[in-house]
């Protein structure tokens, strides 16, 4: 008697689809580390181009001083010439020193004609224009309230405070008054819409930033957007008891001060131009412009907090959860965090 048997292979499969999702969060891990290294390489371009600017503005300032106190001069002369190396007084050791100081000048010279190429060049990508879309306006050509941004609504931009440093960095300013609202999961039970108002306030002379939910859960005050958002997504993983999100935070985008629209309706208030350390972006209001495109970040959006939750959920116990629809295999890998 013949018997025919099927094998199936349902360990395979599961451990193709295990290694799979292994695959997107190694491909996001990288994404993120990516980006982080080219932040880092700007960050330290900026550095080393700023001493190069401290050094030549502490010289600048040492010639006006040798100029207004010629005694200081004097003594900037004697210790060039008898600094840290043992020179004799003879015309020979003069002249290597004169020559050591015109070599030394020929490297600053070209040290800073470097630094200027790499500033142009840095101002012109960062002059570009942006392109924004026009909001609805009232007769006296305000904005209308509330301002719909896709997962982001103002309801007030606030006044912006010009005499204080501490209202405005390089790349936002924080009005005082200003209200903005997004849905993202509760603190309670993340899998679950909840309402978030992000608004600014002055608490004795310096920004005071709020993070309330409609969940009756306790408001979450911090100095900086930044301290408010990563308390939030401490928050959910605490509530989840998962880490389903990082904790590096976005607290700028998360309160919308860094979206487009707004900075430019920002840069239009009164008193904005008087903010000494704002850099100024330039911005055209065009229609035809596509609307400005959110990251697809589990710390921003609900929905993508929704697939990191299924996701991790899924990961810690594959044999009993079916797997996700939402994750796709493909080479676009859905961003977690």
């Amino acid at each position: 008697m013949a018997f025919s048997y099927n094998h199936p292979r349902p360990n395979s499969e599961r451990l193709a689809g295990k290694y799979k999702q292994k695959l997107a969060l190694l491909k996001q891990m990288i994404r993120e580390y990516v980006h982080e290294n080219a932040a880092l390489v700007d960050e330290l371009e900026e550095v080393q181009i700023n001493i190069i600017v401290r050094k030549e503005e502490r010289k600048y300032l040492l010639r006006k001083l040798c100029e207004y106190e010629p005694q200081v001069g004097l003594e900037v002369q004697n210790s060039a010439k008898d600094g840290p190396r043992h020179t004799n007084s003879t015309p020979t050791a003069i002249s290597s020193n004169s020559d050591n100081r015109k070599s030394r000048k020929k490297y600053l010279e070209s040290n800073e004609r470097k630094t200027s190429v790499l500033k142009s060049r840095k101002s012109s990508s960062k002059n570009r224009k942006k392109f924004v879309r026009p909001v609805p306006i009232d007769l006296t050509g305000k904005p209308i309230f509330p301002i719909e941004l896709g997962r982001l609504k103002i309801h007030s931009l606030g006044e912006v405070v010009s005499d204080r440093v501490e209202f405005h960095s390089e790349h936002v300013i924080y009005p005082v008054g200003y209200v903005s609202t997004r849905i993202y999961g509760s603190l309670k039970d993340p899998t679950q819409k909840c309402i978030y108002t992000c608004t600014i306030s002055d608490a004795d002379d310096i920004p005071r930033f709020e993070i309330a939910s409609d969940d009756n859960s306790t408001p979450i005050i911090g100095d900086t957007p930044d301290v408010c958002h990563s308390l939030l997504l401490q928050g959910i993983n605490d509530s989840l008891s998962l880490n389903v999100v990082s904790t590096r935070p976005r607290g700028n985008e998360f309160f919308g001060l860094t979206h487009p629209t707004v900075l430019h309706l920002i840069q239009s208030s009164p008193g904005s131009r008087k903010c000494t350390n704002y850099k100024w972006i330039k911005f055209e209001v065009s229609k035809n412009h596509e609307m400005h495109s959110e990251d697809n970040d589990a710390g921003l959006s609900y929905e993508y907090l929704q697939r990191s939750i299924n996701f991790c959920k899924y990961k810690m116990a594959p044999d009993i959860l079916q797997k996700p629809d939402d994750i796709v295999d493909s080479k676009d890998d859905i961003v977690l965090y």
